[in-house]
């Protein structure tokens, strides 16, 4: 008996429940078979009346409450664009604790949306185009600025740089470049290759003037790219200083409807154990 879990990193805003929620139910029809939702951190914080009152999880006790049942196998599928430490470092050891009580259960851990040595697949990058192109006015020729959070991590940078080539080469000539950005990053040199910020992008010369673009490499709404969360205050900001900054912010690509066809694939190639991130094997 197996269960499988499409986990995010957690927020403590309802909204990125009720996404995460909706894809695992979507992914439920697809495959004939459960897909719980489920935060690393976070979400079990929420007042239950604000996700439909039903209680947000987290990983850990879902996963335990899932083995009390019978399951010898916890499937994970990351809802994370890349191999960040929460999947990679705090993963691995909550799920040690698990087997600490649970020996007889493996877990498996899939491929983020982002395979880096899996095959070419430019499906998010084709999922990013469509929002700028949902954007788009007529007779305009917009810069475009695709913005994650930023991390700690150079290879989940490293999966956004790959992103925006990939978003250059599919917008071609509809606008005038596409760059890379980070809405915050630590502070010391061994974190630059976070840059450029969000805000400095904004003030050079070629950005603070026009239209602006804003592809959100976001999963769900939360502080960050939420209604009136870091993003927007960023760009309020740039706009006031630069009156000539006019900036569009696109839909989440985690609210794309084919997101569900990405993590279709990199949860059928874990449980046909094709390609997986993580395989950690029962204990006992």
């Amino acid at each position: 008996m197996r269960a499988i879990f499409l986990v995010d990193n957690g927020s403590l805003r309802p909204q990125a429940t009720l996404n995460l929620r909706r894809l695992a139910a979507s992914l439920s029809e697809i495959i004939g078979e459960t897909v719980q939702a489920a935060s690393l951190l976070h979400s079990n914080k929420i007042p239950v009346e604000e996700v439909d009152g039903i209680p947000a999880t987290t990983l850990g006790p879902a996963a335990e409450r899932s083995a009390e049942q019978g399951a010898t196998e916890i499937i994970v599928l990351p809802f994370f664009f890349g191999p960040s430490k929460a999947l990679t470092g705090y993963l691995p050891e909550r799920m040690a604790t698990l087997q600490e009580r649970f020996p007889h259960v493996k877990v498996r851990v899939a491929q983020p949306l982002v395979d880096e040595f899996g095959d070419n697949d430019l499906r998010l990058a084709h999922l990013l185009a469509d929002n700028v192109r949902d954007k788009l006015q007529p007779g305009t020729k917009p810069r475009v600025a695709l913005v994650d959070h930023g991390s700690p991590i150079p290879e989940v940078t490293a999966v956004r740089n790959r992103l925006a080539g990939q978003l250059s080469v599919l917008l071609g000539d509809d606008v005038a470049c596409a760059a890379a950005a980070s809405m915050e990053r630590r502070q010391g040199d061994e974190y630059r290759f976070n840059e450029p910020l969000l805000e400095n992008l904004l003030a050079l010369p070629e950005f603070k003037t026009g239209p602006v673009i804003l592809a959100m490499l976001f999963l769900s709404p939360g502080r960050h790219a939420g209604e009136g969360g870091d993003i927007a205050e960023i760009c309020a900001a740039a706009e006031q200083e630069h009156p000539g900054l006019s900036v569009t912010t696109t839909q989440l690509v985690g609210e794309h409807h084919g997101i569900v066809d990405i993590l279709h694939s990199r949860l059928r190639q874990a449980l046909d154990g094709q390609r997986f991130l993580l395989d950690i094997p029962a204990i006992a």
